[in-house]
C-alpha cells in the first residue's frame, strides 16, 4: 500500500522555526521552489500492493535521492544519517524536527527496485524539462553534449575476444548492463 504523502504544507512551530532559520537564497529552497512530483505517485501506483501496512511516501524518497544527488553523498546509509540532524535537508524532504528518517535498506530497496522498474527518475527528468520550457527557462530546441576526453587504458594489442569474459558471470548488473 503506498504511503500517504508528503505534508504539501508545512505547518506547526517546528516549520515554522527551521523555515526563519533556512536562508531565502538556500539551493534546497531554490530545487524546492520547481520541483514538481505530481506525477511521480501515479506513475509508481502500480508497484504497490493495495493490502498491507502503508509503504513510505515515494516523495519522500526521491526528495532524498536529490540531497544525496546534488551534495554528492554517495552513501545511502550516510544520506540517512545527515537527513536525520541536517535541518534543511529535513525541511526539503518535509520532515518534522520528531520524524523518522528511513532506514536505509529501505531507501535503497525502493530505489533498486520501484523506482528502476517504473523509470522514476526519467519520468522526473523529462517533467522537469517541461516545466522548465513552459516557464521559458530553457527553448528545448538546442542540446548540449559534453565531449570531455577521458584517459583509459585502451589498446588493441590486449583487446579480448568476444565472449572470453570469465568475470562477466561475477559483475554487477550496472557492469553487465
Amino acid at each position: 500500500m503506498m504511503g500517504p504523502a508528503c505534508r504539501s504544507k508545512r505547518e506547526g512551530a517546528s516549520f515554522r522555526t527551521v523555515e526563519a532559520m533556512l536562508p531565502t537564497d538556500h539551493l534546497l529552497r531554490r530545487v524546492d521552489r520547481w520541483l514538481d512530483i505530481g506525477e511521480l505517485r501515479q506513475a509508481l501506483a502500480g508497484h504497490y500492493s493495495a493490502r498491507g501496512r502503508p509503504s513510505i511516501d515515494p516523495e519522500l524518497l526521491i526528495r532524498m535521492t536529490l540531497i544525496g544527488r546534488i551534495f554528492a553523498i554517495a552513501s545511502e546509509r550516510r544520506l540517512c544519517e545527515e537527513l536525520r540532524y541536517n535541518l534543511a535537508y529535513r525541511w526539503f524532504c518535509r520532515l518534522a524536527p520528531g520524524d523518522k528518517v528511513p532506514h536505509h535498506s529501505t531507501f535503497s530497496k525502493n530505489r533498486h527496485g520501484r523506482f528502476r522498474d517504473a523509470n522514476v527518475f526519467r519520468i522526473l527528468f523529462e517533467s522537469t524539462v517541461r516545466r522548465c520550457i513552459r516557464e521559458g527557462l530553457i527553448g528545448g530546441k538546442d542540446a548540449a553534449i559534453d565531449a570531455s576526453f577521458i584517459a583509459a587504458d585502451a589498446s588493441w594489442q590486449r583487446k579480448t575476444v568476444p565472449g572470453y569474459l570469465p568475470y562477466v558471470a561475477n559483475a554487477s548488473r550496472a557492469v553487465r548492463e
